[in-house]
Order: structure tokens, then C-alpha cells, then sequence
């Protein structure tokens, strides 16, 4: 029992996080441009894990190929949906860019079910994947022309879901079976982030702050804790608690997410987004149940 409670303060703790984020984005966006904002706060996150490995004395990863698979992961891990999400945020609210995030796991799902084309895998996932399909299609509603949803702010939110499902697909299949360790491989996707999107500042642009005091809070938090520390406990739930812990995280965003754009800024989410956000969440309840039943593959 008290293992049960760790893990659910650990998953709640990381959810509240991560749930945030949208928040601190759209506090952000007021003084940083979206590529600022993925720098800083990558930029933190790394330097807040490499602060605990100098701490506790441990080394980044060596070798080329290691590095090689940790570039790719922070490329659709961070520096591709942090930025989309910092453009998204410019024309849809904090609730909405939430509740779009919550279709990450369907689309881990089907890509899973592409890289490793399994007939019975995609069999145990066909009505999870209709039925959050569903909740998708609802929450961007392309029927409702000039709404913030189906707008490209939307779709960019959509890309940046997209682009994590890719990544937590190519972490499991290249790095998660590597004997590097949790907090060096969270530190060394990070470096890597940081390192890609700071090559893309010189085209992208770095127009002058302002400076003022709530956008910065708003982006050391993100980066302290919605990234550096945020890394590091997820990590953790996946080690201590397994997968299916630290996927149900992804599902309690929105519920995050839309709250605290209600209660800090006076934002008012759609009929559809909220019926959209059930749908979803009620998919990935399927998927957790399909995923508990599914036979052991043995490798």
C-alpha cells in the first residue's frame, strides 16, 4: 500500500507538472518568441540534470551511436513539439493545447503498431485507436471554420502529439534497452535538444525581451521544473513503477491543463473540447486495459 501511494504522488506530482507547462507557455509567450522559450527552457532543464550528475558523480553517456539515438530523441521528443506547441499557444488557448496533447498515446499506438507491423498488436488496439480518433477529430473539430481549434495553431499542437508518439516509439526501441542509466540518458536528451534548437536561433531569429518579471518566472519554471525536474521524475516512474504507470500521466494533462486555464486565466474551453477530452480519456482507459491483457512478447 505504501508503494501504491508513492507511485500514484509520483504520478500526480508529474501530471500537475507537466500540465502546467501549457500555462507557463501561453505566460511566456508575452515576452519570448516560441523559439526563445525552447531554448531557455531546455537550456535549464540541462543544466539542472547536469547539477545532479556533477552531484552524485556520474558521467554523460559515451560513444556515437548512444549520442546519435539521443539526438533523434530530442528531436521529436523536445525540440520539435516544444516549439510547435510555443507557435500553437500564439493562437489557441492553454486548455486547448492541452487537451490536443492528450492524443499522444493513440498516436504512440499506431505508430507502434507501423514500426513493428503487428497483426495481433493492431487487433488489441483497433477500437482504442477508432474511439480515440473519435475524441481527436472532436476536440479539432474541422467543421467549425474560424474556432481556434481548426486553425493552425491547432494543427500545430496536433504535430507536436504526433511528434512526441514518434519518440517515445524510437526511445523504446533504441534506447531504452541500452545500459545507460536514467539520469544520463534524460541529461544527454537534453544536451541534445538544447544543442539542436540552439543551431536553429541564427534562422529563426532572437528578437530583444522586455524583460519583464512574470514571462520570466513563468519560463524558469518551465524550464526548472516543467522540464529539468519533470524529466527526471518521468524517467523514474518508468524505472520504479513501469510504462503503464507513467502513461497514465498523459492522460490527467488535459484535466490539468484546462483547470488551471480556467482558474488563472479566465479561460472558457468549448462543448466540444470538453466532450472531446472525455472521449480521449476514456480510449486511453481501453488502451491501459488492452495493455494489461495483451500477452508477454518474449525477446
Amino acid at each position: 500500500m505504501p508503494g501504491r501511494r508513492l507511485s500514484a504522488l509520483r504520478v500526480g506530482a508529474l501530471a500537475a507538472l507537466w500540465g502546467a507547462s501549457f500555462l507557463w507557455i501561453k505566460i511566456g509567450l508575452d515576452d519570448f518568441t516560441p523559439v526563445q522559450i525552447t531554448v531557455l527552457r531546455m537550456a535549464l532543464g540541462a543544466l539542472v540534470l547536469m547539477a545532479i550528475l556533477r552531484i552524485r558523480g556520474i558521467a554523460l553517456p559515451t560513444g556515437r551511436v548512444a549520442w546519435g539515438h539521443l539526438a533523434v530523441a530530442a528531436l521529436f521528443g523536445n525540440a520539435i513539439p516544444y516549439f510547435l506547441f510555443g507557435v500553437g499557444e500564439q493562437h489557441v488557448s492553454s486548455a486547448t493545447a492541452g487537451v490536443i496533447n492528450a492524443s499522444t498515446p493513440l498516436w504512440t499506438v499506431l505508430f507502434t503498431v507501423v514500426a513493428y507491423r503487428s497483426g495481433s498488436s493492431a487487433r488489441r488496439n483497433v477500437w482504442s485507436l477508432a474511439l480515440g480518433a473519435v475524441g481527436v477529430v472532436l476536440i479539432f473539430s474541422p467543421w467549425r471554420y474560424g474556432t481556434e481549434i481548426a486553425s493552425w495553431g491547432g494543427l500545430a499542437c496536433l504535430a507536436a502529439a504526433a511528434s512526441y508518439g514518434v519518440s517515445y516509439v524510437y526511445i523504446g526501441r533504441f534506447l531504452a534497452q541500452r545500459r545507460i542509466g536514467v539520469l544520463p540518458m534524460a541529461a544527454g536528451q537534453l544536451v541534445c535538444a538544447t544543442a539542436i534548437t540552439a543551431v536553429a536561433v541564427p534562422f529563426l531569429g532572437w528578437p530583444a525581451p522586455q524583460w519583464e518579471v512574470g514571462p520570466i518566472l513563468a519560463v524558469a519554471i518551465l524550464g526548472v521544473l516543467g522540464t529539468g525536474l519533470a524529466y527526471l521524475l518521468n524517467y523514474r516512474i518508468i524505472v520504479d513503477d513501469g510504462p503503464t504507470a507513467a502513461s497514465i500521466v498523459v492522460y490527467l494533462l488535459p484535466v490539468v491543463a484546462v483547470m488551471l486555464g480556467m482558474l488563472v486565466l479566465g479561460e472558457r474551453p468549448e462543448l466540444q473540447v470538453l466532450a472531446g477530452m472525455v472521449i480521449v480519456l476514456l480510449a486511453a482507459y481501453l488502451r491501459k486495459t488492452e495493455a494489461l491483457t495483451a500477452p508477454v512478447r518474449q525477446t
